[in-house]
């Protein structure tokens, strides 16, 4: 029978957590979502992609937004629901029903466990996938920005080495007084006036058809020019500047550390298959794998910290300022590993000192708390 209680007792509580916890990082996560949202607006007003465009991007951040919010949700869902036993005398329950602190403590570590696999999944597969996908996603959307991308008097410089400059657009895409300037290439930039031409955007042909101007060719230390009656200007290889390079956090954990095992500690210098697998990632390699795999041990740190809560009667006068207390040092926890994700990037030294800190952290924590448990017993 006291078995069959503590089940539901266990359920119970964690059942709590987790409603509250749900609650929280889905609501967090929609309004930081939303002001996120919003920063990305240049994507409609300066790099000229569509609605759907912009909220399918946004949408694949998601993932990543919910990822950094988790840790700091966790540890406030597990001090509320303690918090709230605590003044609605259910801890005074669990214990008489036969449960001792040091087995709610265990219990509690082990539910941190979840998390911590939980984000190391997030961030290891689920965030660089999403990440890559929004990614591509702007680079095959990108045929459509050029129609919303020009404005009329104001020098665009958005487009990679292209400025565009329109004096006047109608609704038909048909301008007057048109100045381009064209840095593809280093060797031969080419700077075009014309008094008027229009857009042709479609799936098969996008570029502008230029009338009546004059075309510059500057060729190191030569100057160029010719005039022309019409002339078609090639849009088709010219992306916007917000489609950027593929980066080292769209790939998944596993090719990570295939790249810092074989090329950073192997040395096999052959092992290039994987972007950025060079000696000058190795800071930013350290720091995304740290991010992924070691600081979700700081769950657990987070769960032990929160269970300081069990030391602390409501009758306590001062029960109020060391609850506050140990909120503080749970939140100075979350920043300590924000700073040591930071730190990780700077040397290999760095990088050992921030894999041992958190579980320095973890047994220093354990060991303090069963010895307050054992003294207050």
């Amino acid at each position: 029978m006291i078995n069959y209680n503590k089940k539901l007792i266990f359920q119970k509580f964690f059942f709590d957590n987790t409603y509250f916890f749900l609650i929280c990082i889905l609501s967090l996560s929609l309004i930081v979502w939303v002001i996120q949202a919003v920063n990305f607006l240049d994507f409609i007003t300066e790099d000229g992609h569509g609605l759907n465009v912009y909220f399918k991007y946004t949408l694949l951040n998601l993932p990543k937004i919910i990822s950094r919010l988790m840790p700091f949700i966790f540890f406030v869902a597990i001090f509320y629901t303690i918090n709230k036993s605590e003044d609605k005398n259910e801890l005074k329950i669990f214990w008489i029903n036969g449960i001792n602190k040091k087995e709610f403590i265990h219990s509690l570590i082990k539910y941190s466990l979840i998390y911590l696999m939980f984000q190391i999944l997030l961030s290891s597969l689920i965030v660089p996938l999403s990440q890559n996908k929004a990614r591509t996603y702007i680079q095959s959307s990108s045929i459509d920005f050029f129609p919303s991308l020009i404005n009329e008097k104001k020098f665009i410089d958005t487009v990679d080495e292209l400025t565009i400059y329109v004096e006047n657009k109608n609704d038909q895409n048909n301008y007057e007084n048109i100045f381009l300037k064209d840095t593809k290439d280093k060797n031969n930039i080419k700077i075009i006036y014309a008094n008027n031409g229009s857009l042709v955007n479609n799936e098969n042909e996008r570029s502008l058809k230029l009338f009546n101007g004059k075309i510059i060719n500057i060729n190191n230390k030569n100057i160029n020019a010719f005039d022309f009656k019409s002339t078609v200007f090639d849009l088709s290889n010219y992306l916007t500047k917000s489609i950027t390079d593929f980066k080292i956090q769209e790939k998944n954990s596993y090719k990570l550390i295939n790249c810092y095992v074989n090329f950073h500690i192997l040395n096999n210098n052959s092992y290039y298959h994987i972007l950025d697998c060079n000696k000058e990632s190795l800071n930013i390699l350290q720091q995304e794998l740290f991010k992924r795999l070691i600081k979700p041990l700081y769950y657990i740190a987070l769960a032990i910290s929160a269970c300081f809560l069990f030391l602390i009667s409501k009758e306590n006068i001062n029960h109020k300022l060391n609850r506050s207390i140990i909120f503080l040092f749970g939140t100075f926890i979350l920043i300590l590993s924000e700073l040591t994700s930071s730190l990780s990037s700077k040397s290999i030294i760095y990088f050992k000192f921030s894999i041992i800190l958190p579980i320095i952290i973890i047994l220093i924590l354990y060991l303090y708390l069963y010895k307050k448990i054992n003294h207050s017993q």
